[in-house]
């Protein structure tokens, strides 16, 4: 287990410490109309952040969308979509085993998380699904694997049906939210809106507590008896989420309960594997895999006996095997 002492400081040669300063005081003067121009021209370009670079597209909006990219451009992509209100980060296993396998690994920052741009509007699914399309055509992804764990499942469910047509290959929905969260006459086996506004009425009062609430109780299961806990795990999460925007965040809420994607299950016409723990404290299996799964068209089930929201963590190794065995299949 990680102690709570600090690590010493990691410092700087002076000759880094000289370059990034010199890279900031050259952007400095040049003027807006300039810095603009070369990013709308390219938006594949890395963006500068304080003395360092970074993988970013720029969309219509004008939002940059970081994301990582490792592996052979030639290889098949295997694209990973994080949940709420995390980043990119989350799927850093994954990343490394699938990249150990020869595949090229992308993971992206959804708008308002992580290093992305922290948005003020367009914090829609709609909006996050046109935004991994815009980073599959500038990435020029093509049979590809999109793998998205509880919103993340939402986005690969919208972004496929509406965006994916002769780019993918497979899909995976890992702890997913479709087809909707919240309890309505038409979903009566949901969610109550209570449950979401709580969300929001915490996150408003005080964020940093609620994302160490849910990282140390039921995300990952730890609040089980007898649960092996994780104090990296916990602060990992924490770490991710406070990253992020806030009022994305807030807006986000509404995003993952509220959204509907009967119709976008309907429509996909690749294979799917859905996969879902029994003991999801946070995604409830019986409103979501257990019906995602009905409204596919070429959809399979596999259920994980016990495992909590967070499986792909907390049982990488076991996720792991049966997303490759998938693939390969």
């Amino acid at each position: 287990m990680i102690t709570r002492e600090a690590f010493p400081m990691l410092t700087a040669t002076r000759r880094e410490v000289l370059t990034g300063t010199a890279v900031v005081a050259l952007a400095a003067t040049l003027p807006l109309e300039v810095l603009a121009a070369t990013a709308s021209s390219n938006p594949t370009t890395p963006i500068l952040e304080g003395s360092e670079t970074m993988n970013s597209i720029t969309t219509k909006d004008g939002t940059h969308i970081f994301y990582k990219d490792w592996g052979p451009k030639d290889a098949q992509p295997v694209v990973f979509h994080h949940g709420w209100p995390l980043s990119a980060d989350d799927w850093d296993n994954q990343m490394l085993f699938f990249l150990g396998k020869g595949y090229r690994v992308i993971a992206h920052d959804r708008r308002g998380h992580g290093r992305s741009s922290q948005t003020s509007g367009g914090n829609d699914m709609d909006t996050y699904a046109a935004d991994v399309a815009a980073l599959a055509e500038a990435l020029d992804l093509r049979d590809a694997i999109h793998i998205g764990h509880s919103t993340g499942g939402g986005e690969v469910t919208r972004y496929v049906a509406r965006h994916g047509k002769g780019r993918v290959a497979k899909a995976v929905l890992i702890s997913a939210i479709p087809p909707v969260m919240v309890k309505s006459g038409k979903n009566p086996g949901g969610l109550p809106i209570e449950v979401f506004d709580g969300y929001r009425a915490a996150l408003a009062a005080n964020r940093a507590q609620l994302y160490l609430d849910i990282a140390s109780g039921p995300f990952y299961g730890f609040n089980r008896p007898g649960a092996a806990i994780s104090e990296g795990t916990i602060r990992n999460w924490w770490r991710q989420g406070m990253m992020g925007g806030a009022n994305a965040h807030y807006e986000c809420i509404k995003v993952f309960s509220e959204t509907d994607f009967t119709e976008d299950l309907q429509i996909i016409d690749v294979p799917v594997l859905v996969m879902h723990g029994s003991d999801d404290q946070v995604v409830p299996i019986a409103d979501s895999a257990e019906l995602s799964v009905k409204l596919l068209k070429d959809g399979k089930l596999k259920v994980y006996d016990g495992y909590p929201h967070g499986m792909f963590t907390t049982h990488a190794d076991v996720i792991n095997a049966d997303l490759l065995a998938f693939i390969k299949a």
